[in-house]
């Protein structure tokens, strides 16, 4: 068996929580801040972040949805009004309650107590309470409704346990917010947004997702419904990658957003609210990285094609680089996925073998090496990430198009590597779903502990609520198990609940999560 020498010290089979920390701080994504829980995102990572976010606002548009920003600073009081949402996030918020330092009696600065504020304010965790304020002074009539507003912004929930992307105190992600007339409005926008999302994931991430609604235990705290789209990582386990959530009546209710309806009347808006957020970069890494780093697709890569000429700080280097300009302005030309294909030439001085792996760890679609020999020869050294390696002699698997060729055949490249990549995740997940579970006892086998990660199971359930509910869930958490949604797509239930033994009404997915 050929071996083949990785580029990662560490190996997804071996230990993937160290696999993850590894592709981060080698692919040059993140590092930690000194401040617990929060990171750095450097120029890679934050690359990859402005293309989802690009994309993502061009779909947010499309809709009728206008951009707009809210303080990150919400008064207390205001979540004060909505008990069960406060209840959801209270031992995750930051809390300011000075506005001015002194230096204390060992010189060090402490809050200065004459400067204590009148009122806590709450750094950012969500804003529908400081939003729905705003709602309540912009519509007055049915006339102004649907009212649709998004804001890209930070959020902090202060994490006990951190993992960069995934799980961190302050994180980046857009806010949807949208306001109704009616329920049935209300909740073809609530479904709007979760189709949206399903569809960045795949078309532009090529993440594949299941799309269904959370049982109520999973709700987002006071939403009436909660919709997710679950993707599963290479470990088996589960990502909640975005949330649509129809609200109700309950925030309009607390905030006072009233509106005269077409009969003279007062009434309550129906609203909504949806996220996306970073942790979808975490969800790039899991889902499409290999023993070598990250593997971008395309669509979402800050640079889908780098060139790398092979400089040896000599007089020949002018021609050289000449030549790559001249590939790089042939390649740029292009387009893929709608869009001009993006080319780096690198410049930077360093060997290219160093170079190469620099950029096979980060992920970029096509590494092109060019040296004095390409160049005589009239043809560039080609190597394409997710097929990376020759099996037959454990080598980087370049190939030698032609100069004039190239171009052509690196537009084919990348339309085919963003379809690979999801069809690759979708039908690794697909191996992973256990659908013929009949007994409760089938699933503690299969999580029990010194089992092999068995993904995902999709079981028939009778929907219980209350304390029938909640035995349910202290059964899944003994073996560290959660319900992610019940499938839009699943078969219509046939059989018995397996949790209760009462009909079964739907189906719905049972995993461990992130």
């Amino acid at each position: 068996m050929v071996q083949i020498r990785h580029a990662l010290s560490v190996k997804r089979a071996d230990n993937f929580a160290e696999w993850y920390q590894a592709v981060i701080a080698e692919a040059d994504l993140a590092e930690e801040s000194g401040v617990r829980g929060c990171m750095v995102m450097k120029p890679w990572g934050y690359g990859i972040w402005e293309r989802i976010q690009r994309l993502m606002d061009a779909r947010i548009k499309a809709a009728g949805v206008d951009n707009c920003y809210f303080p990150i600073f919400i008064p207390l009081s205001n979540f004060e009004r909505e008990a069960e949402h406060v209840e959801g996030f209270a031992k995750e918020m930051a809390v300011v309650t000075h506005h001015r330092l002194i230096a204390g009696e060992d010189g060090k600065l402490v809050p200065d107590p004459e400067a204590k504020l009148e009122e806590p304010l709450v750094v950012r965790p969500t804003s529908e309470t400081i939003i729905g304020d705003a709602m309540a002074r912009w519509v007055q009539s049915w006339r102004d409704l649907p009212l649709l507003t998004n804001q890209w912004a930070n959020v902090v929930r202060w994490e006990m346990r951190t993992r960069m992307f995934l799980r961190t105190s302050e994180f980046l992600w857009q806010e949807g917010h949208t306001a109704h007339e009616t329920r049935e409005d209300a909740l073809t926008e609530t479904h709007r947004a979760i189709e949206m999302y399903r569809a960045c994931a795949e078309d532009e991430l090529a993440i594949p997702v299941i799309v269904g609604e959370k049982p109520e235990n999973e709700r987002f705290p006071g939403a009436v419904e909660t919709w997710s789209i679950e993707a599963m990582m290479q470990d088996g386990k589960a990502l909640q990658a975005g949330t649509s959530h129809y609200l109700g009546t309950n925030f309009a209710e607390a905030s006072g957003i009233r509106f005269q309806d077409r009969e003279g009347s007062q009434q309550l808006a129906h609203t909504t609210s949806w996220g996306f957020s970073t942790r979808m970069v975490g969800g790039v890494i899991m889902t499409h990285g290999d023993d070598d780093g990250l593997r971008v697709p395309p669509a979402i890569a800050p640079h889908q094609v780098v060139i790398l000429p092979m400089l040896r700080d000599k007089p020949e280097d002018a021609a050289l680089l000449a030549y790559c300009e001249e590939l790089r302005d042939a390649i740029a030309g292009k387009d893929v996925l709608r869009e001009p294909v993006r080319v780096l030439l690198d410049r930077k001085p360093g060997k290219a073998a160093a170079k190469r792996w620099d950029w096979v760890r980060k992920g970029a679609p096509v590494i092109i090496e060019v040296g004095g020999r390409d160049m005589e020869n009239d043809v560039v050294s080609l190597l394409r990430r997710d097929d990376l390696w020759n099996m037959e002699n454990g080598k980087p698997n370049f190939s030698t198009p032609s100069r004039t060729e190239t171009a052509d055949r690196v537009v084919a490249i990348l339309q085919d590597m963003q379809t690979a990549l999801f069809v690759e995740a979708r039908d690794r997940r697909e191996r992973n779903v256990t659908r013929d579970v009949n007994e409760f006892s089938q699933i503690e086998a299969l999580y029990a502990e010194g089992a092999s990660a068995p993904g995902w199971v999709e079981v028939q359930w009778s929907r219980p609520t209350g304390e029938e509910l909640e035995a349910v869930i202290e059964r899944l958490k003994a073996l560290k198990l959660t319900f992610r949604n019940v499938p839009v797509d699943a078969p219509p239930a046939d059989g018995k609940c397996i949790f209760t033994g009462k009909p079964a009404v739907e189906r719905i997915i049972v995993g461990r999560a992130y």
